[in-house]
Order: structure tokens, then C-alpha cells, then sequence
């Protein structure tokens, strides 16, 4: 049987990857996670049936923030816009005119 396995992220390196996979370029971006709040009845550690809260995690994203903290990233550090071209067709290279030969017919 496989041995079962994690990886285990920060919160920046997260938000890293989903500022990377929406194209993100500017901005302070960390993580958002939505809880929902649920209750049960169930043993506690005393062996008698209590009231039990329930918190899962529904949903994760990225948020903005106007300042950096210790779940942000930078998105022009982590994720810079491409270099602007100068106008000129990325990856076309135009070839230099042939010299003409000073050779005339007659």
C-alpha cells in the first residue's frame, strides 16, 4: 500500500500561485478563506454528549490589501508584467536589404 504524503504551503506561497494563475501584476494579494459555521451533539473528552461547533473551510481565494502583512505578496515582485515592446512584431526579425552588384551588363 502507498505511503500516504503532504506538501504543505505557506499562506504567501498560495497566494503567490493564485496571484501567478489569474495574471495579477500589481497590488499587495494574500489569501481569503470562507468559513461556514455548523453544530452537532457529540462526545466530548469526558465521555458526555455536548454541544459541538463545526467550522469548515468552504471556499479559498485571493483578496487586495492596501498594505503588505504576513499573508500578502507583492504582485509586481512575484509576478511582473512582461516588458513593453517598442512597437515592432515580437519574434519577426526583417532582414537587411541585399547588397546590389556593382557589376554592369553591356
Amino acid at each position: 500500500m502507498a505511503e500516504a504524503s503532504q506538501i504543505m504551503f505557506s499562506f504567501p506561497e498560495i497566494a503567490e500561485v493564485l496571484v501567478k494563475s489569474q495574471d495579477i501584476h500589481e497590488g499587495y494579494w494574500g489569501i481569503a478563506v470562507k468559513f461556514g459555521v455548523g453544530a452537532v451533539n457529540a462526545i466530548g473528552p469526558s465521555g458526555k454528549l455536548v454541544p459541538t461547533a463545526l467550522v469548515p473551510a468552504l471556499e479559498m481565494g485571493i483578496q487586495r490589501f492596501d498594505e503588505p502583512n504576513d499573508l500578502t505578496v507583492d504582485a509586481a515582485v512575484v509576478n511582473p508584467a512582461p516588458a513593453k515592446t517598442s512597437g515592432k512584431a515580437k519574434g519577426i526579425t526583417v532582414p537587411s536589404p541585399r547588397p546590389q552588384s556593382s557589376k554592369k551588363s553591356g
